[in-house]
């Protein structure tokens, strides 16, 4: 999945014509990390990360997402859900509360609006999922631990 996701990488960034050395400076990140990243060298990047690159490359970051592994495609209704191939139903039941929750998201008691809303909404999305995933993997990792 790491090279795939470099390649993916690689074939954005070449398509818009930045250098590895453009895109770091735009997504604020440096550029040995990017080339770590497009040559398969360092593992899929975090979702803060994802983030980023998609902003300074002006790609969806839930398109980022699923192409690193962190989500799949589930529903292409108005605001496509997406999630893990290995979340289950009470996982997307938890997810799905989370998301709904129709309080006003505020910073600072000023409301945010729609454009920030979504952001952080993407942002929870990844960071949701990751530590669902990183639970999964510490259950199946440590099963004797609990004793």
């Amino acid at each position: 999945m790491e090279h795939a996701f470099g390649s993916y990488l690689k074939q954005l960034r070449e398509l818009q014509g930045y250098s590895i050395n453009q895109l770091a400076d735009s997504a604020g990140i440096s550029n040995s990390q990017i080339s770590r990243i497009e040559n398969g060298l360092r593992g899929v990047p975090k979702p803060a990360t994802i983030r980023k690159l998609a902003d300074a490359l002006s790609v969806p970051y839930a398109e980022m997402m699923k192409q690193a592994g962190y989500m799949e495609e589930m529903n292409t209704t108005r605001d496509a859900l997406v999630t893990p191939e290995w979340a289950t139903y009470k996982d997307r039941r938890d997810f799905k509360k989370m998301l709904e929750d129709e309080d006003d998201l505020m910073f600072d008691g000023i409301p945010l609006d729609d454009e920030d809303k979504k952001r952080i909404k993407d942002v929870l999305t990844g960071l949701f999922w990751e530590a669902k995933q990183m639970n999964k993997r510490k259950k199946t990792t440590d099963p004797g631990e609990n004793k």
